[in-house]
């Protein structure tokens, strides 16, 4: 047995007025582009000679009436007959747009916008009653009208001569839930929102509030730095000048065009996602683009434009179209692309650029291993000490001497806090070691990703416990001490702290170095960092009390006065206080701790 489906529009019209979109405020988004839909064929007509005449001004005009509660959308495009009213207005989902498409596919100016039919029906999510009064350009003496209540009757009527000049008015009757579509503001918001970009003149209020050709929809080669900035700032009128932008221009094997800006980003930037919109025919879709843009360049900023991609795009539908896959990889291209044109042509703008494009290029890196093959020619480390930069084959040719572990890999040495770990950073220096800065929110995890990633590599921080990766904490001149008194100094500063396991050694090292150094071993202090951003799944490592290794230079003058002093109670006070500036060094003096060290100093002071 075979047939037909049947559809009862009883049924189907609640179901529009309730679950066609989930956003109750789209209903303009799609009546406006429909407008925008009847202007161009408009002008595609008048190219091909099919429209005789002047077409004149093409605009769009949105006015509220608050004592009769409507909101009309006007448009001076093509207009409908009765019979294409008929044709169009009652049958759900039957697309003009899609016939239109298919009859004058290839025309430049055939830029339509709907495809589907179903935006139109939007209007009843908002309304108790829909007019539409037209004229079409074919028959300029006669006007009709359209009106229907939500129910599946409607009524077509010729109202003559003379109503109306070309074109359609969309005339809503806002019911009582939807009365917020009558205020100013509301509307002012969603035209702000969705249809700034869009290709014909829209007007509310006697004013244009829409940017009819943005920079996105012109050519590369007309626009100046001006032009693009200018652009940055309609987008984010509030932030700072961005470093630079990509211009996205694809027509084949999918069409793609947009802007991507890399905004300026300083240490205590919030990461904000969600900055890229997204745009179908210059109408805004969404700003969601998780699947569209590579995970790691959410944080740019900019506009992608595709009218491959639907009005009514949803989560699913990126996931499974194939097209969002090519652009997804052509934009990772482009962007690593245009890093390595900037490295190689104007290194000093690119490093000047670093701090703010590190965080891009080091999240790029771990994510995706096509960008990473390209990005290892033009990520660069920052010199801690001469605030120079290397990239990785230059930073090896500049330690690969000195900088190696006892198995061969390349030791890079790095520093979290300049300021605080400057006392390791000078006594690294000293020694002719090269320090970089790895100072961003990402590099926690860049250091273990890459580690994983580069052969023959890995890292140790500058004061990390790191005899068993390159070198001692100085090198051992010979100790003036005596085995026993060395053996006292082991006891004396064998201390004890609820949240650290400590360990003694006594080296005798040169009289400049420090009088006691507090080192971690590296795989410890990286795991218990990443505990305390990782939440509860890193609970392990958190709840481990820290390893910490002091280092005591018995040829230091002061741990040479400790061993003379013959009161025992402030000799144990100045110990601990050495141990303290140590362990405080390393962020390891907290709470009680913390507040035992203030009081002993202001005690032996007054001593």
């Amino acid at each position: 047995m075979q047939g037909k489906i049947r559809v009862h529009t009883e049924n189907i019209f609640p179901i529009i007025k309730k679950f066609l979109y989930s956003d109750h405020d789209i209903f303009l988004r799609e009546l406006i582009s429909n407008a925008v839909d009847a202007s161009q064929k408009l002008k595609t007509l008048a190219a091909t000679g099919e429209a005789k005449g002047e077409i004149g001004e093409l605009r769009i005009d949105i006015s509220i009436d608050p004592t009769q509660k409507t909101l009309t959308i006007s448009d001076r495009g093509i207009g409908l007959t009765a019979e294409e009213m008929d044709k169009y207005l009652n049958q759900v989902a039957f697309s003009s747009a899609e016939e239109f498409l298919a009859k004058y596919k290839g025309q430049p100016e055939a830029n339509i916008i709907g495809h589907f039919g179903l935006g139109f029906y939007s209007a009843f999510m908002v309304s108790s009653q829909v007019e539409v009064v037209s004229q079409s350009y074919k028959d300029a003496s006669n006007t009709v009208k359209w009106t229907c209540d939500g129910s599946p009757e409607y009524s077509i009527d010729d109202l003559g001569e003379g109503v109306r000049g070309r074109g359609t008015d969309i005339i809503l009757h806002i019911n009582e839930e939807s009365e917020e579509f009558l205020e100013e503001s509301r509307i002012e918001g969603i035209l702000e929102k969705f249809c700034r970009f869009l290709p014909v003149p829209i007007f509310f209020k006697d004013k244009q509030i829409n940017n009819t050709t943005p920079a996105w929809t012109r050519k590369p080669s007309e626009l100046t730095t001006e032009d693009y900035q200018h652009f940055y700032k309609e987008l984010y009128p509030y932030n700072e000048t961005p470093l630079f932008w990509i211009h996205l221009n694809v027509d084949y094997p999918f069409t793609l065009t947009g802007i991507l800006f890399f905004p300026k980003i300083k240490q205590s930037y919030e990461i904000q996602k969600d900055k890229i919109h997204l745009y179908s025919n210059q109408v805004f879709v969404t700003d969601e683009v998780k699947d569209i843009v590579p995970e790691f360049l959410m944080l740019l900023q900019g506009v992608i434009d595709s009218p491959d991609i639907p009005l009514n795009v949803s989560r699913s539908y990126l996931q499974g179209d194939p097209n969002v896959k090519k652009i997804n990889n052509h934009i990772t291209k482009k962007v690593a692309d245009k890093l390595d044109e900037i490295f190689r042509t104007d290194r000093p703008s690119f490093e000047e650029k670093w701090d703010s494009l590190g965080l891009f290029v080091k999240y790029g890196m771990m994510t995706d291993d096509k960008f990473l093959e390209k990005a290892n020619a033009f990520h660069v480390f920052k010199d801690a000490k001469q605030l120079k930069y290397y990239t990785m084959a230059e930073l090896r040719t500049q330690t690969e001497a000195l900088q190696k572990n006892k198995d061969g890999k390349l030791v890079i040495l790095y520093t979290t806090d300049p300021v605080q770990q400057d006392a390791y950073i000078q006594g690294a220096a000293a020694k002719g070691y090269t320090i970089v800065s790895m100072e961003t929110i990402v590099d926690a995890a860049f250091i273990n990703n890459m580690e994983m990633k580069w052969n023959e590599v890995t890292f140790t921080r500058v004061d990390a416990d790191i005899s068993d990766n390159l070198i001692d904490k100085g090198e051992d001149v010979g100790s003036v001490l005596s085995k026993d008194e060395e053996e006292k100094l082991k006891t004396l500063f064998q201390i004890q702290t609820p949240s650290s396991q400590v360990s003694v050694e006594i080296k005798g090292l040169a009289q400049d170095t420090a009088p006691v150094l507090a080192t971690r071993p590296e795989f410890m202090r990286r795991m218990k960092d990443m505990a305390a951003i990782s939440g509860p799944g890193a609970s392990f490592y958190a709840s481990m009390p820290d390893e910490v290794t002091l280092t005591v230079n018995g040829n230091h003058k002061v741990i040479q006065q400790i061993l003379k002093t013959e009161d025992a109670d402030r000799q144990q006070k100045l110990v601990r206080n050495l141990a303290d500036l140590a362990l405080l060094s390393q962020g390891l003096l907290k709470g009680n701790e913390l507040t035992s060290f203030i009081n002993r100093n202001v005690e032996l002071m007054e001593n």
